[in-house]
């Protein structure tokens, strides 16, 4: 089955108002917890620097049929949901399967 990566920035706006964002990555983190217990395997988390600040983003990696039923999965992030990040959806290609 394949995997999709949605990479992601948060926006300028938010990166000033921490209680929002807290409270929409909150959401976010349940929302993953909930789609692991139906038995949907994805992962999720953030990207930090060598300093170990985080700021530069973060992916989101999950094993689905097909494009289409991964974006609509994706779309109901409540970080997406919320506008809280600009991102993108693609589809991750195993080097070792490319011929």
């Amino acid at each position: 089955m394949p995997f999709f990566v949605k990479t992601e920035i948060i926006k300028k706006e938010y990166l000033i108002n921490n209680d929002l964002k807290r409270k929409i990555i909150n959401e976010h983190i349940n929302w993953i917890k909930k789609l692991k217990k139906e038995g949907i395997n994805i992962k999720s988390g953030f990207l930090i620097d060598e300093l170990k600040r985080p700021g530069d983003g973060g992916l989101l990696i999950l094993e689905i049929n097909n494009y289409k039923n991964a974006l609509k999965l994706i779309k109901n992030d409540p970080m997406i949901t919320n506008d809280l990040v600009e991102w993108k959806l693609n589809e991750w290609v195993d080097s070792n399967q490319c011929k």
